[in-house]
């Protein structure tokens, strides 16, 4: 399970021009599921993004996060973000997950943010997104569970 997360002042996400979700300071969370990712996985990724340390402290070091400096939270999910980029010109996308399972997944990853103090907003599954933000930094990691 992948997750490209960006530190953002603010971010949407539209679905046919309307705007579904928004937060303002915090993370866009750009999250990719694999044919092998498993709900531990799911769960270690929570983790690993509301506990990842990206926000400046009183000295401007990257010493706070998501949860310290209650910050919202943008999950969009993306399976190109699982693509293989190793060769060619295509992207390859058998390590992706079906979409049923990364549907299941998905959910399963916003159950688990429910037991946190944290605004979430969600993009759409499966649907065709246009997302702005405002890159913080610019501030961009790809975490891995």
């Amino acid at each position: 399970m992948r997750g490209l997360i960006q530190r953002v002042t603010h971010a949407n996400v539209k679905v046919d021009g309307d705007v579904i979700g928004q937060i303002d300071h915090g993370i866009l969370l750009l999250l990719g599921v694999e044919a092998d990712d498993t709900d531990v996985r799911c769960k270690r990724l929570v983790e690993r993004v509301l506990n990842y340390r990206i926000f400046p402290d009183s000295k401007s070091r990257m010493n706070l996060n998501l949860q310290q400096i209650k910050g919202q939270l943008l999950v969009v999910s993306q399976f190109t973000l699982v693509a293989d980029t190793t060769r060619g010109n295509r992207p390859g996308f058998s390590k992706a997950a079906s979409p049923e399972k990364g549907l299941q997944l998905y959910r399963s990853f916003l159950t688990y943010l429910d037991a946190y103090d944290v605004k979430v907003a969600t993009g759409e599954f499966g649907a065709d997104m246009k997302i702005e933000l405002v890159n913080d930094g610019p501030v961009t990691f790809l975490l891995e569970a």
